[in-house]
């Protein structure tokens, strides 16, 4: 994520920036960081590397760790998804009422609609991952003949772009859905509070000088377009090194 736009603003701080803004609308839009050309980071590092999942089995948690590595991956901005717990929250989630679906109308009909109109599909998030998983790994078995989480970066990259722009697509789940599923769900955990397994460095704050809870905002208020002087505090006290 080393590239520039046309402004000169690294495209994972750009991403990032317009990402918090979107953060309340549950059914945001998706548009993938910057993928190509970056070098994966281990699948195993940070706290993910230390953490036994409840809802995947071993082959989707190798899955979700390779695929938030190329989404969110290590650079010279700082430390990645891996790293800083991504695959944790998403994991922690498929088990609390989001996971289940209980948190949308999930009675039929279901149709076509725009995102503002609430959430449209049959499948709960759990069942996105559980059936998305599959058959991209049955997918790539059958291009590849390796699991996604086997592939190479630049292979890895071309997979989720195909997923993003709806070139690859399964009976039993859209690959749209799917994509924008684990974006958003990668999205999330890398800048929500630490306490909810993600963003445990507290990174994503740092590099986009959000204060976190700390209780001396409104003296900053004063001095508008001027960086924070300290460092982000999380809800639970936990401050970035």
């Amino acid at each position: 994520m080393s590239k520039q736009n046309d402004e000169g603003i690294p495209s994972r701080r750009r991403f990032l920036q317009q990402t918090l803004s979107l953060i309340p609308l549950a059914a945001a839009g998706s548009s993938v960081v910057s993928l190509a050309g970056q070098a994966a980071a281990p699948a195993s590092a940070g706290v993910s590397a230390h953490y036994v999942p409840i809802f995947f089995n071993n082959d989707e948690w190798r899955f979700i760790l390779a695929a938030a590595d190329r989404l969110i991956p290590t650079d010279e901005y700082g430390p990645g998804a891996v790293s800083e717990g991504v695959p944790v929250y998403i994991d922690k989630q498929m088990e609390l009422p989001y996971g289940y679906g209980h948190l949308w109308y999930m009675q039929p009909p279901f149709a076509e609609a725009a995102a503002e109109l609430g959430y449209q599909s049959p499948l709960a998030p759990r069942d996105t991952y559980r059936r998305g998983i599959k058959a991209v790994d049955d997918y790539c078995r059958q291009q590849f003949q390796h699991v996604f989480a086997d592939l190479g970066p630049e292979q890895q990259d071309a997979v989720l772009h195909q997923l993003e722009d709806g070139k690859l697509t399964f009976d039993n789940v859209p690959g749209t859905l799917f994509f924008s599923q684990l974006l958003d769900n990668a999205k999330e955990g890398y800048l929500a509070d630490p306490m909810h397994g993600g963003n445990q460095t507290l990174a994503s704050w740092k590099l986009i000088g959000f204060p976190g809870a700390r209780a001396d905002n409104q003296q900053t208020m004063d001095h508008p377009n001027k960086p924070y002087p300290l460092g982000p505090v999380s809800i639970s006290g936990k401050r970035s090194v």
